[in-house]
């Protein structure tokens, strides 16, 4: 019988040529469809061997290789729904761009540019020059410069004013930042050396005072931004900080992370720490993320005086960490609606968002539950709360709604994940919800056609 099978199995060279495979041929190269073609015979006959089928026919094998082709074209890197209710999602790419911004990068993108070419002068220009206005502008720093994140922003700075000296932090602000990178990593390998100062609870101001000595570059101070500390506690402003600095000639920076260009608080959201407010404060040094709570792409921004961005220019470090026309396309596309606070808080999905009055949430889990009552799948609407994330407002929520979904709550998780098209919700007590406040309309037909063909 085992034999029989075997003898079943079709040739390689024949059963590429079959017609029902044509479309495979032509819209994948030689190479992919050749080893698709043999790999699922293969499969054929390792499940003969192994006694996993009794019995199949030359159309089997066909289906399996149709099947296949659209997991083998699709990039590794694709779109996905985000119904975790996580808006600064770092798994699922942080900040999602304005629409706009995308179609300006397209054209970017798909054109020669000018990057790094001064076309008022006709020579060689410099790439930072595209967005440094715009960023002093709305900061109100004297000068700026962009990196690829922030902590490439923060190795640039200390290797340039702390190389070989002692840079002063509080043992509280010693941070792990994810993915295991810790600032006390960060600064070794900028060169620079850390000098620790108070308990991981109190700091003051006397602790800085003496630990400044001939030795002492600079005083860094991080922004706790993904962990609290609270109960017996104390720390230095920046302000205070950068006064301490002033009168003892020793340059202040500040690693601030989350890059907040908007007070929050004027929408009902917890306060977060303004960049604005930090370059008032007089540190001489701040250091941002563009993909957090300022909405753009992965990128780090440096604000400080002129004379220090200059500086940085110079440093080697930098040819290393520079940004390439994509990312400056689309925060100089981002940063624009900064300009107008009104238009920032609509046209930044993230802003908009965290911003958003949760009746418009409700309504688009009403729209998606009808939608999916139309095709017979029965849903609650259930009141959630949605996460800010991204390291930027640790456990920080805001109102939401989610529809949850009967049925089992681990097979729907792993049925929506997977597939052509990638579907991510989370478990609730016990079920299954996608949390609206991180679906869009357009996203909405895509969950339907995905609930229809689920079978628990």
């Amino acid at each position: 019988m085992m034999n029989n099978l075997f003898h079943k199995l079709p040739k390689l060279d024949i059963l590429m040529q079959d017609k029902r495979l044509e479309s495979c041929r032509e819209s994948m190269n030689y190479n992919a469809f050749y080893t698709l073609v043999k790999d699922e015979i293969e499969r054929f006959r390792e499940d003969i061997k192994c006694k996993k089928i009794e019995n199949f026919e030359k159309e089997d094998i066909i289906g399996s290789i149709l099947e296949k082709v659209e997991l083998v074209n699709e990039n590794r890197l694709k779109k996905v729904i985000n119904g975790s209710g996580v808006i600064i999602h770092t798994n699922l790419g942080r900040s999602i761009l304005n629409k706009r911004v995308v179609e300006k990068l397209e054209e970017i993108a798909g054109n020669y540019s000018n990057l790094e070419f001064d076309l008022e002068e006709g020579k060689r220009g410099n790439r930072n020059s595209h967005v440094e206005e715009l960023i002093c502008k709305i900061t109100g720093a004297e000068g700026a410069l962009v990196v690829n994140n922030n902590a490439a922003a923060v190795i640039l700075c200390l290797n340039e004013f702390a190389k070989g000296k002692n840079s002063i932090v509080s043992r509280g602000e010693l941070v792990e930042i994810g993915g295991s990178f810790r600032i006390p990593d960060i600064m070794e390998l900028s060169g620079a050396k850390l000098k620790e100062i108070g308990t991981t609870n109190k700091t003051n101001i006397a602790d800085y005072e003496k630990a400044i000595d001939e030795e002492t570059a600079l005083i860094l101070k991080v922004h706790r931004s993904n962990f609290k500390i609270s109960g017996f506690t104390s720390e230095v402003s920046n302000r205070e900080i950068a006064n301490i600095g002033k009168d003892k000639g020793i340059l202040t920076m500040e690693d601030l992370g989350s890059g907040v260009l908007v007070d929050f608080s004027k929408y009902g959201v917890i306060k977060e720490p303004t960049v604005q407010e930090s370059v008032a404060s007089g540190i001489d040094i701040i250091t941002i993320s563009g993909d957090k709570l300022l909405g753009g792409p992965q990128c780090g921004i440096i604000l400080g005086a002129q004379k220090y961005i200059e500086r940085l220019k110079k440093n080697q470090y930098l040819r290393a960490f520079r940004v390439d026309k994509l990312v400056l396309s689309t925060l100089e596309g981002t940063l624009k609606y900064y300009l107008d606070e009104r238009e920032a808080i609509k046209e930044i999905p993230t802003l908009r968002m965290i911003t958003e009055n949760k009746l418009e949430v409700e309504k688009r889990a009403k729209k998606l539950q009808n939608l999916l009552e139309e095709k017979g799948i029965v849903t609650q609407i259930v009141e959630s709360k949605a996460k800010i994330g991204g390291g930027s407002m640790p456990e920080e929520t805001v109102p939401s709604y989610a529809l949850k979904f009967n049925g089992n709550a681990q097979e729907l998780e792993r049925y929506f994940r997977l597939g052509s098209s990638s579907i991510i919700g989370r478990i609730s007590e016990g079920a299954f919800i996608l949390d609206l406040k991180t679906i869009r309309d357009e996203d909405m037909d895509i969950i339907v056609k995905k609930a229809q063909n689920f079978k628990s």
